[in-house]
């Protein structure tokens, strides 16, 4: 009999720490719009800074920017945590498009990319 793999050990996306940098309106079912920032993001979902916390299990419209890409999708928001400042409201993505998150892989990669390659040149330079 094959041996199925446990739960959860499948590796886990690569996330880029964004820490609010990048902006996101959220398009609630009721026609509300959110602000937030985003704090983490990965191809499966994230991590918004937001003023007040949305109920959880809650299917939502989220638009973002990301490098030259615009993400619109729908997300289904967990349960959010007190920060000092706000609320950090993780989310995954329910129905993102595969060209999108083509996209959002390859922008992604390169902000993980970016602060290595940075850190690598001033190592080298040093003795």
């Amino acid at each position: 009999m094959p041996r199925s793999r446990p739960l959860g050990s499948e590796p886990r996306a690569a996330r880029s720490k964004l820490g609010g940098s990048v902006l996101a309106l959220i398009l609630l079912q009721n026609g509300r719009q959110v602000r937030a920032k985003l704090h983490q993001l990965s191809v499966t979902g994230g991590l918004l800074h937001v003023a007040q916390p949305l109920d959880e299990a809650i299917v939502v419209e989220m638009a973002f920017h990301v490098k030259s890409n615009t993400v619109r999708t729908k997300a289904e928001m967990l349960f959010p945590m007190w920060a000092t400042q706000g609320w950090l409201q993780p989310f995954r993505f329910v129905d993102l498009a595969d060209e999108d998150r083509s996209k959002l892989e390859k922008a992604l990669q390169s902000l993980v990319e970016k602060p290595a390659a940075a850190t690598a040149a001033t190592n080298s330079g040093s003795v």
